[in-house]
C-alpha cells in the first residue's frame, strides 16, 4: 500500500497486520483519484473519510492538501495507526474520531465538498449510507458521495446515484447532492 500522489507520492504505509480492514487496492485507488483530479481542486476539499481503516484514503487527500480531512472508524487500533502517521507525516489536516460511522453521521453537523465510505463488504447498512448523508444534508451544494462496495452490489436505485465505475471486484459509486441546483436553476 502506498500514497499515490501529492507531496507524499511513493511513501509506503506498512501498517500492523492485526488491523480489522481491507485497504482500498492500490489499482482501484489509482483509478479512482485519476477520476477526482479531472473533477476537484484538492486544495480546497473538505473530506470526510468512513470506515477509514488504515487511513489510505485520508492520507491520500491530506497529501494533495486538502483544507480538512476528518476520519472515522470504530476499531481504535485503525485510528491510533493514522493518528501516528499523521503526527510522523505532518500532516495536521487530519483529525480522527474513533466512532461508530452511523452514529457519527446521526451527529455530524459539518458539510463536506467530498465523503468517501469504505465500509466492510459484508456490512448489510451499506444501502443506508447515502440517507444517512442525505438526511443530514451533509454534502455541500457541489459535493460529491463515494461509496466503495462489492463490485456485484447495486446502489443505483438510491438517491443521488449518478455513476458506478467497477474494479475488478472493487465498485465505487458515485453520488450527487440531490438537493443542489443545476447552473440553469440558478439563473
Amino acid at each position: 500500500m502506498r500514497i499515490i500522489g501529492g507531496r507524499l507520492k511513493g511513501l509506503r504505509l506498512n501498517p500492523p497486520n492485526n488491523l480489522p480492514v481491507r485497504p482500498t487496492t492500490d489499482l482501484a485507488k489509482e483509478a479512482l483519484f485519476n477520476i477526482l483530479n479531472n473533477l476537484l481542486d484538492f486544495e480546497d476539499l473538505k473530506v470526510l473519510d468512513l470506515f477509514s481503516g488504515t487511513g489510505n484514503i485520508a492520507m491520500e487527500f491530506a497529501s494533495r492538501n486538502a483544507e480538512k480531512v476528518v476520519a472515522v472508524d470504530r476499531a481504535a487500533p485503525c485510528i491510533y495507526y493514522l493518528k501516528d502517521m499523521a503526527v510522523k507525516h505532518n500532516l495536521p489536516e487530519i483529525s480522527t474520531f474513533k466512532a461508530d460511522v452511523f452514529k457519527f453521521l446521526d451527529l455530524e453537523t459539518d458539510q463536506y465538498n467530498l465523503i468517501f465510505a469504505d465500509p466492510p463488504y459484508d456490512l448489510d447498512k451499506i444501502p443506508q449510507i447515502p440517507d444517512a448523508v442525505f438526511t443530514r444534508n451533509l454534502l455541500l451544494p457541489d459535493g460529491l458521495l463515494i461509496i466503495e462496495h462489492p463490485s456485484y452490489q447495486n446502489l443505483s436505485n438510491k438517491t443521488g446515484f449518478s455513476e458506478k465505475r467497477t474494479y475488478g471486484n472493487t465498485a465505487f459509486s458515485f453520488f450527487k447532492n440531490p438537493g443542489a441546483k443545476s447552473e440553469v436553476e440558478k439563473n
